[in-house]
């Protein structure tokens, strides 16, 4: 079982110069429980804070890598979670394709910048999008039955999936948002922590 301090700081790895609010949401922890830890990390040197964002020190992320195997033993032996785990990054490369769709269109045979001026390749690119979400939903029920505290990025996918299907195309993957790609994106990186994987480059 994680300690509270231990998932605080796995919140902290996975949103970057995120607030206390934002670690609360990944940790799975209200937030008068999270700010306490917090104050307690940064005292102890392993966490550190500019402007109420946190990020790990170098001491906090040695502490935190050393401690993954401990905390998810059983997890890395849940041949359900595994087997969720591996179909993900399957589908991970179909999301890889739809974000290059999204960022670029093809041109005289030539891929260019996406200004999004074209509404209807906009429109079949988030349709695709819709798509891969709906392969992807029994997959991450599966992830959520293994770790619930995974739940927050199911209510988060599905909000940012709606906002842009209903015109608000920077929930696509606008990284200052909790844009469907961003979210995706944190997932994926605490999947990797929670397996002892690393991330293909």
């Amino acid at each position: 079982m994680a300690t509270d301090l231990h998932r605080v700081m796995h919140g902290v790895a996975i949103r970057k110069h995120g607030d206390a609010a934002a670690v609360a949401g990944l940790a799975g922890l209200p937030l008068a429980k999270v700010q306490a830890v917090l104050a307690g990390a940064v005292t102890g040197g392993r966490v550190a804070e500019v402007d109420g964002k946190y990020m790990l020190t170098p001491c906090g992320q040695m502490m935190l890598a050393g401690e993954y195997s401990r905390f998810n033993d059983a997890l890395r032996a849940n041949a359900d979670f595994i087997a969720a785990y591996q179909r993900f990054e399957v589908i991970n490369k179909d999301l890889k394709q739809v974000i290059t769709d999204w960022q670029t269109l093809e041109v005289g045979g030539k891929r260019v910048a996406n200004d999004h001026s074209n509404k209807a390749y906009d429109a079949q690119v988030i349709g695709k999008l819709g798509d891969l979400h709906e392969r992807f939903e029994p997959i991450l029920k599966k992830l959520c039955a293994g770790e619930p505290r995974l739940k927050v990025y199911s209510d988060k996918l599905t909000a940012a999936l709606e906002k842009a299907e209903d015109g608000d195309i920077a929930w696509v993957s606008d990284a200052k948002l909790d844009s469907y790609h961003t979210v995706w994106f944190e997932l994926h990186e605490d999947l990797l922590r929670l397996t002892g994987n690393v991330r293909e480059e």
